[in-house]
């Protein structure tokens, strides 16, 4: 009886230690990503012919019937097949190669999660990084800045998405693809 109670004691112990040491994840909605614009009201019809959309890049609307596969791109990618990716809960990570170095792109690639995202170059946008999620977008200056985190546990296969969980492989690929 004894050793039964002083294990249930170290398993208890050991619990209440891991999460101290290791505290269960922020919820999507309790994070906050400085400087951060939403957009709502956004249509997600999909069409043929080319969207000329508000924002660069842009962060929904109409767009492409077949989505861009996820993946690193080394030119710039359709639009609005990039729109359907991010309608399928994937984050695109824009960077304008004037601004940026291919040692710092290759750190944007290294901070973001493999699959789910799409990595393209994309000049003149306002920020060097343009990281953006259906109907979310924040720039930032480097591949160091912690908002990069805080975006993609707030966004990256959001349900928020109009079509969460859908395939982010299986559609096209764009030239450059790596």
């Amino acid at each position: 009886m004894i050793g039964a109670l002083t294990a249930v004691g170290v398993v208890v112990g050991l619990v209440m230690l891991a999460l101290v040491n290791d505290p269960p994840p922020q919820a999507r909605g309790d994070i906050e990503v400085a400087g951060m614009q939403t957009f709502s009201g956004l249509s997600a019809n999909h069409v043929k012919e080319p969207v000329s959309y508000q924002q660069t890049p842009p962060v929904g609307g109409d767009h492409s019937p077949v989505w861009l596969n996820c993946g690193v791109y080394g030119q710039p990618v359709p639009k609005e097949n990039a729109v359907h990716a991010l309608e399928h809960g994937a984050i695109w990570a824009t960077y304008d190669p004037a601004r940026i170095t291919a040692a710092q792109a290759e750190a944007l690639q290294v901070a973001l999660p493999d699959t789910y995202t799409v990595l393209s170059p994309l000049e003149g946008t306002t920020s060097p990084i343009m990281l953006t999620a259906w109907g979310a977008q924040v720039g930032v200056d480097s591949a160091e800045d912690k908002r990069i985190g805080l975006f993609v546990s707030k966004y990256w296969q959001s349900p928020d998405s109009p079509e969460p969980g859908a395939a982010c492989t299986g559609g096209i690929d764009a030239p450059g693809r790596k």
